[in-house]
């Protein structure tokens, strides 16, 4: 496999002289078709430098704008499924969500009252630094409502399960880091409407209980799904035994939602509760099929977050694709908008966190958790609100470059160890 990814690496300084000489040419047919095979074989080549592995999510990120900005036409449609339908991405983004969850655990909450200062500062700064710093760079770079609203979102987001692995990598804080990002985003459906609301409102129509209900479904139903797994793993057989009965209700339940909503009757009262209650029936209906799947496939879980990297490159095209136009107005402004954005999370977090009497590796942890925000949240939230190309823009910029600072920043700190006698984060 290795000789593969260097003969990749070699092919892809190959196609880079025939990308520039096209440019030099300005060739279309030449550049274009180049410039995507440069970036999916540097992708697949960088696994063979094992300093610039780690890179290597990035790179196929990056490949993703390219495909996008370059060949837009083809990230419409296929087969006459319209890419950017919203149940399209719901489905996606739930997937992204799952995979993400199989890495999280119900012990993951075991740590939290011994790390509740921790959280709790994690948690302010998160939710208020990357919001404010949002409508702040709105205001200095003047962009237009939809694309500023989506700056907001995007810093109006909980952290991923990227901060996590960036926190793994510097040496940092993990538990603490693990259990901020589970907080996060279970208050994640109230924080983010209510900021958007509070300051995207002027920009955008933000319905604060349609946003609500659509965070649920994106980010708790699938994360639900994924813990009833893990606590199947470790159930006794009375406890699964009790879990397969609330299965075959949730079966009868969901077919029941289904035949309600398939004869219209969603606009009736109630009927709102009733299809969110179908989608948590529809959890646990995946997170014991998943659970069963997983005895048969054992290493299930470790192809998990590969589905997971193929739905966020999946909305990295599309989005890019939809709004080529205004990235090609503002795409340079809006890249120099998510590097003050991040940097900024990365500064004030882990100050802040000493100023609340943190211990240095702590701090190191809150910096990650407050600079790196949830992209493939907030492209959900943009896809389901129908603007994947304006609103959306922002988590298409800002995560390529979320990936690769922090990637940068924790291999910074992890040749700078610490030594800290006062663990001080409760």
């Amino acid at each position: 496999m290795k000789k593969l990814n260097k003969i990749f690496l070699i092919a892809s300084a190959l196609f880079a002289a025939v990308l520039l000489a096209g440019i030099i040419l300005q060739n279309e047919n030449l550049y274009k078709p180049f410039a995507l095979l440069t970036a999916i074989s540097l992708a697949i080549g960088l696994a063979a430098v094992p300093s610039l592995k780690g890179y290597q999510y990035t790179a196929w990120i990056i490949s993703a704008v390219v495909a996008g900005m370059i060949f837009p036409d083809a990230f419409k449609n296929w087969g006459g499924v319209n890419l950017r339908d919203k149940t399209l991405i719901l489905v996606i983004v739930q997937l992204v969500m799952f995979g993400m969850g199989t890495h999280m655990s119900l012990k993951d909450f075991s740590g939290l009252a011994s790390t509740g200062k921790g959280v709790l500062v994690g948690l302010f700064c998160h939710f208020s630094i990357m919001p404010l710093m949002g409508l702040l760079l709105t205001k200095i770079f003047h962009f237009e409502p939809e694309i500023a609203a989506g700056i907001i979102l995007i810093g109006s987001c909980s952290s991923g399960l990227a901060s996590n692995v960036m926190v793994y990598l510097a040496k940092a804080n993990l538990v603490l880091s693990v259990i901020v990002t589970a907080m996060a985003t279970l208050v994640a459906p109230l924080l983010t409407p209510l900021l958007m609301k509070t300051f995207a409102g002027t920009l955008i129509n933000i319905n604060f209980v349609d946003m609500m209900i659509e965070i649920i479904k994106i980010v708790l139903v699938p994360i639900f799904a994924a813990l009833l797994h893990d606590y199947l793993k470790r159930a006794t057989t009375a406890q699964r035994k009790a879990v397969y009965i609330v299965f075959i209700a949730a079966i009868l339940w969901l077919g029941i939602v289904i035949y309600l909503i398939s004869n219209q009757l969603e606009g009736e009262p109630g009927m709102i509760r009733t299809a969110l209650s179908g989608f948590f029936a529809g959890a646990i209906i995946v997170g014991v099929v998943y659970n069963f799947l997983h005895k048969q496939f054992p290493k299930l879980d470790k192809i998990m977050p590969l589905i997971s990297m193929f739905g966020i490159i999946y909305f990295t095209t599309v989005t890019t694709a939809a709004g080529r136009e205004n990235l090609m107005k503002v795409g340079v402004l809006l890249f120099i908008a998510s590097v003050i954005h991040n940097a900024a999370g990365y500064f004030f977090g882990y100050w802040f966190s000493r100023l609340f009497g943190m211990d240095k590796n702590s701090s190191r942890t809150i910096a990650f958790e407050v600079g790196l925000q949830n992209g493939g949240m907030a492209s959900g939230i943009a896809g389901s609100m129908g603007k994947l190309g304006t609103v959306g823009l922002a988590a298409a910029v800002f995560s390529p470059w979320m990936n690769i600072s922090g990637s940068i920043l924790a291999n910074y700190w992890r040749r700078k160890p610490v030594e800290d006698t006062n663990k001080t984060i409760a």
